[in-house]
């Protein structure tokens, strides 16, 4: 439920985000990136005036107590303290006048970590921690930072308040060699009064920098956006011209498109038809009584020989049957007005009136219409089922077996011969013409041997065939 809270709102943004216009979005874009693009600069630039304020001031009061101390301090070149009379000209230096109010505590380190004087009389001579500062101070470097209160030396006058400290190297007049470093403490308010200026100053001028180059960008894309609406509007008034005139002309090509395609699918369908209905009726009729020519050779018997005599006589008055069918429109007319499984059973019991042989049928009733076309798929398909394996397996096993599962039939032919090569002899279509005539349904059409006989089988949808 969280995660979708989250997207929905999120997706309504951005829906609402693309309906704006071109001057809006980048409004509100552009605005964003230069209010962070402000803010990191502004904290970037204030940062770094900070930090030239304070290396000034520190770099002034170096200048001024270097001055003012180092001459009084040179013997710490030689000496680990300092004199009497040297500490007394400090105090008369420090701890009166100007220098006294500015800078509020003054402390000299050794190098070995002592303090040799200070304006605080507990700590002199008193040896702590050298904060960090002194230990630049005494590679020749000025440093200043604010107060560390935890520092020994602090925490044994028990200060509260932070300064900013400043610590300044004194050197030997002749060798240059740092021989102490003077750590003072000025008060921090007017250096926090002179950044919080500084830094007010740096963000009045970058808001009015950004704003003032937001709005000449705004105005630019503004008046860029009101150019290119004009133009688009100009464009989508000519492309829906064009478009009239192509879908004119669209239905115009479909139109001689489709009249050449029904003309070559008509020539086509007619062609194939011819082809598939003379071998799939007469052309195995004919096929049949030259097998029972054969026959009649081969019979010794005189009442065979009739017997065998008036099966031909029907077979052939069933070819020439097949044939005015075919001239009369290519159809079946023993499977008008049957329902699918008669048409198959129809298939079925005409192979056995032919052959004298036996047919196992299994068919599941199908309700609803079933189109002529595919009724026809089917009588042909079982008819040259069952001629293949009366030619080539004996008539051993001949089945017959159709299912619907939903809305698609599969219907198998099988026999318990040793298989057939796939395909009839001579020049006819067989298994080849089946093939077609089934996928011409939109259906599938499969072969399979085994050592226990041979199937064909198609599996097409009920509705194929129908008329749109």
């Amino acid at each position: 439920m969280g995660v979708l809270a989250f997207t929905v709102p999120r997706r309504r943004w951005a829906d609402g985000f693309t309906r704006m216009s071109q001057s809006s979005q980048f409004a509100l874009a552009g605005g964003m990136v230069m209010l962070a693009a402000m803010t990191v600069g502004g904290l970037i630039i204030s940062g770094i005036i900070a930090r030239a304020t304070i290396d000034s001031t520190a770099t002034r009061s170096a200048l001024f107590l270097d001055s003012l101390i180092s001459p009084v301090v040179q013997e710490l070149a030689t000496k680990d303290a300092l004199e009497p009379d040297s500490i007394v000209q400090l105090d008369a230096l420090l701890k009166s006048g100007p220098i006294a109010e500015r800078f509020v505590h003054v402390d000299l380190w050794l190098p070995t970590g002592s303090i040799a004087y200070s304006t605080s009389r507990e700590l002199m001579g008193g040896s702590f921690e050298t904060p960090d500062g002194a230990l630049h101070a005494l590679s020749g470097n000025i440093e200043a930072r604010y107060t560390d209160l935890a520092a020994g030396e602090h925490v044994a006058r028990g200060w509260k308040t932070r300064y900013l400290e400043i610590y300044v190297p004194i050197r030997e007049h002749l060798s240059g060699r740092v021989i102490a470093v003077v750590e003072v403490h000025e008060l921090a308010e007017p250096l926090h009064e002179k950044l919080l200026w500084l830094r007010t100053q740096t963000w009045i001028v970058m808001a009015v920098a950004t704003f003032l180059i937001g709005a000449a960008l705004i105005t630019i894309v503004w008046h860029s956006g009101r150019l290119l609406a004009e133009h688009q509007l100009a464009l989508r008034n000519r492309l829906k011209e064009i478009e009239l005139v192509s879908e004119q002309n669209r239905k115009l090509r479909d139109k001689v498109q489709r009249a050449s395609a029904r003309l070559a699918e008509m020539n086509e369908a007619y062609l194939r038809n011819v082809g598939a209905e003379l071998h799939d009726g007469p052309a195995q009729l004919v096929s049949l009584a030259a097998l029972k020519l054969e026959q009649i050779r081969r019979a010794d018997e005189r009442e065979k020989r009739e017997g065998i005599l008036r099966s031909l006589e029907s077979v052939l008055k069933e070819a020439l049957h097949n044939m005015r069918t075919i001239a009369h429109g290519l159809m079946i007319p023993e499977i008008a007005g049957l329902t699918l499984c008669e048409t198959i059973r129809s298939a079925a019991a005409a192979h056995e009136r032919r052959t004298g042989t036996v047919v196992t049928v299994n068919c599941d009733e199908i309700g609803g219409n079933v189109s002529q076309a595919l009724r026809i798929c089917a009588y042909r398909f079982v008819q040259e089922g069952l001629n293949n394996a009366f030619r080539h397996a004996g008539a051993n096993g001949q089945t017959v077996t159709g299912r619907v599962d939903g809305r698609l039939l599969s219907l198998r032919v099988s026999d318990g011969g040793s298989g057939s090569s796939g395909r009839s002899r001579g020049r006819g279509l067989g298994l080849t013409g089946l093939r077609e005539r089934v996928e011409s349904l939109g259906g599938t059409f499969s072969m399979s041997r085994t050592a226990s006989g041979t199937t064909v089988e198609m599996t097409v949808n009920l509705g194929q065939g129908e008329e749109p």
